[in-house]
């Protein structure tokens, strides 16, 4: 899982296209964390889980601050988490996790652009089953750390992990996030990056055409500004190899 935890993670960077909208997506998602949880970092996991990513993302401090106060001005209209769910052409199933002040400007967007691309957008869960819903972490391996022994304490969280001799990548529940952040700190390890993925269970090879025709899908949904995050099961060849 490793590999293809990587390509995926370099998939979602390059789309993203510029350190503009990372930061954009990143302060949305700060803002989600301190309306859900409050403020301060200490007693919120998720939003000190988002700072850590904002850090090695070279977010500005500044920006950090920002989207915190957000939260809590009472001008600020709430952001709603919500997930659209359909099929791209060639019968690859795209899962789409948007944070919108505007769901029918969302939705209507989101069903545009299926429409367009030869796909359709279907209903909420009908294809929640494809994928496995994974709270992931990213961690520096350190010196004396007994890979056996964190794997046997993970193990208590249904967690696994994938290793090699610079960093470790963790798959968890998604409701497992909390607690395998929080053992992690107490261990003293240096959580890199952490984030939820949707991650098939089987995916699909199509030809480069075919692949093509799927790809001007995610681009279409990866330049709206309301979509956080597009997941798919069709392979690539870069992934095939991971």
């Amino acid at each position: 899982m490793g590999r293809a935890f990587e390509y995926r993670k370099a998939r979602k960077m390059k789309r993203w296209g510029n350190m503009a909208r990372t930061f954009t997506k990143l302060g949305k998602e700060i803002t989600i964390a301190v309306k859900n949880g409050g403020p301060d970092p200490d007693g919120n996991p998720r939003l000190r889980a988002l700072m850590q990513n904002a850090k090695a993302a070279a977010m500005p401090k500044e920006n950090v601050e920002r989207a915190i106060k957000k939260a809590t001005d009472k001008d600020t209209s709430d952001y709603k988490e919500m997930v659209y769910e359909g099929y791209a052409p060639h019968g690859i199933a795209i899962v789409v996790e948007t944070a919108t002040d505007n769901t029918t400007r969302t939705v209507a967007n989101v069903r545009s652009y299926f429409n367009k691309c030869g796909g359709n957008l279907g209903t909420t869960g009908s294809l929640s089953f494809l994928f496995d819903h994974k709270s992931v972490f990213k961690i520096k391996a350190k010196d004396g750390a007994d890979m056996e022994s964190l794997e046997l304490e993970l193990m208590d969280f249904d967690a696994e992990i994938d290793a090699d001799e610079e960093s470790i990548v963790i798959y968890g529940p998604f409701e497992a996030f909390n607690n395998i952040q929080k053992y992690l700190e107490d261990n003293g390890y240096e959580i890199e990056s952490s984030e939820f993925e949707r991650i098939p269970n089987d995916t699909k090879e199509l030809t480069a055409e075919e692949r093509a025709d799927v790809e001007k899908l995610i681009d279409k949904l990866e330049e709206d500004e309301d979509v956080q995050n597009v997941f798919h099961n069709m392979k690539e060849d870069d992934e095939a190899e991971a």
